[in-house]
């Protein structure tokens, strides 16, 4: 099946390009999209595959006109959308190039993409430089933009600090006893901050609690057993991690049969996109964040099922945290984009036009609403959730139950205030509402059969 992935992804801009020809031959104008994520490497499976694939349905939806309301006008204003699909393997130094080639070569009016913290911080600064706009779709670090000031690079999805701040808030709702907790984060970018923003939240709810055994593998480590061994020689009430990808899938594999989901809560931030591939060798009771609202944990609403129903149409399983976050961000560029079109008479409008319309912009996506509330509107916010994995034999899938929402002014620092400064203040100006525990609605229910 990657096989014959990789083979398609090979024809992609061939195929693309034949979007833009009529009948007659003639080359009619397109929109142009650079889509980058993980189509190789330990990445590729549990996330940048699937984001890819939510791009491909949901590209295909727009151009055909199928999406709901407001979504559903043909392509970008009534043009065509032409999606050229990149590969985010091979480091930051590989990155910086292809992201040239879209611009300067493709000749592509937007790149979207990007799941490494570290490809993130490499090609933002270059976009900048080149004055050309860039939507990163994922990547979890706040040093992005909280060391950064851009014009024309946006992030459509929250950062890290919202799921470890939601975790230990979580964790405290239901009052978990938690003394002593160990962790293990990869060590980059993302998994440093994980790291840091959970020390610092649980400093705040958990005052006494003290951490133990702190482990930074390298990216991509794959091997855990040193880790595992040293996390079950000291005993502690709660371990947390922030792994993903292939890293998450190996450690989960290679830490549950020695039994450490029995010794220790695990707390995992960034984990519901491991749960289909894992199935039943997911441990029972891991309380996990999905990064937002997404998947299992994702709100009722019309446009949530129509996309659940899609993704899960096309791809044979349901939609997780890639695809979600790939969609919001193709969303919100739909509409800043149509809106700058309008303003321009129906053309394309140009760089500096588009950046502002999305600037400080807000819309509707599968997840919920998405807020550009940060940095200047260059930054969104967005509310999430935490659950606990429940493997269902009758249904052969992990349920999330216990699920508790947080709203995004809970968990996400306020405007012009850096994370770590907003964690040390003690949360100050967070509102948080108590929310119900999320119940499954219809797509739930009907996914699950």
């Amino acid at each position: 099946m990657f096989n014959k992935f990789k083979h398609a992804a090979k024809h992609c801009l061939t195929a693309s390009l034949l979007l833009g020809i009529t009948n007659s031959g003639f080359a009619q104008e397109t929109f142009r999209i650079g889509i980058v994520s993980f189509m190789s490497g330990q990445a590729a499976e549990s996330f940048g595959i699937p984001a890819v694939n939510g791009a491909k349905v949901l590209v295909d939806a727009f151009n055909k006109g199928q999406a709901p309301a407001p979504y559903n006008k043909p392509g970008i204003g009534g043009l065509q959308i032409e999606a050229i699909y990149v590969d985010e393997a091979g480091g930051a130094t590989k990155q910086v190039q292809e992201l040239r080639n879209l611009y300067e070569r493709d000749k592509v009016d937007v790149v979207v993409g990007y799941v490494g913290s570290g490809d993130c911080l490499a090609v933002a600064p270059v976009a900048e430089e080149l004055k050309k706009f860039l939507i990163l779709y994922d990547c979890g670090t706040p040093r992005i933009f909280e060391d950064n000031t851009f014009r024309y690079v946006f992030r459509t999805a929250a950062h890290a600090t919202m799921d470890n701040v939601a975790m230990a808030r979580y964790l405290k709702t239901r009052n978990i006893p938690v003394k002593t907790y160990s962790m293990i984060n990869q060590d980059y970018a993302w998994g440093q901050d994980s790291r840091k923003d959970f020390m610092l939240s649980m400093a705040n709810l958990y005052p006494e609690a003290k951490p133990a055994v702190d482990q930074l593998p390298k990216f991509g480590a794959g091997q855990y057993g040193t880790e595992i061994s040293a996390l079950m020689s000291q005993p502690v009430d709660l371990i947390h991690s922030s792994l993903w990808g292939g890293d998450l899938q190996a450690f989960i594999l290679q830490s549950a049969p020695r039994g450490l989901f029995k010794k220790s809560q695990v707390v995992l931030t960034a984990a519901d996109h491991v749960l289909p591939g894992l199935g039943n060798k997911m441990p029972d009771g891991a309380i996990i964040g999905a990064r937002g609202a997404y998947g299992l944990m994702a709100p009722a609403s019309p446009l949530n099922t129509w996309w659940w129903d899609t993704y899960s149409k096309a791809y044979n399983v349901y939609p997780v945290q890639a695809p979600y976050r790939m969609a919001q961000a193709l969303m919100g560029l739909k509409l800043a984009a149509e809106k700058a079109m309008a303003a321009n008479k129906g053309k394309k409008p140009s760089t500096e036009v588009l950046a502002a319309s999305l600037r400080g912009s807000e819309w509707m996506s599968p997840a919920g609403k998405v807020r550009m509330a940060l940095s200047n509107g260059q930054q969104a916010i967005q509310d999430t959730a935490i659950g606990r994995t429940k493997w269902s034999e009758e249904k052969k899938m992990v349920m999330l139950e216990d699920i508790q929402r947080f709203a995004a002014e809970c968990v996400n620092p306020p405007l012009n205030v850096k994370s770590e400064d907003w964690l040390k203040s003690g949360f100050a100006g967070a509102k948080c509402d108590s929310k119900p525990e999320a119940k499954p609605d219809a797509k739930t229910k009907k996914a699950a059969k």
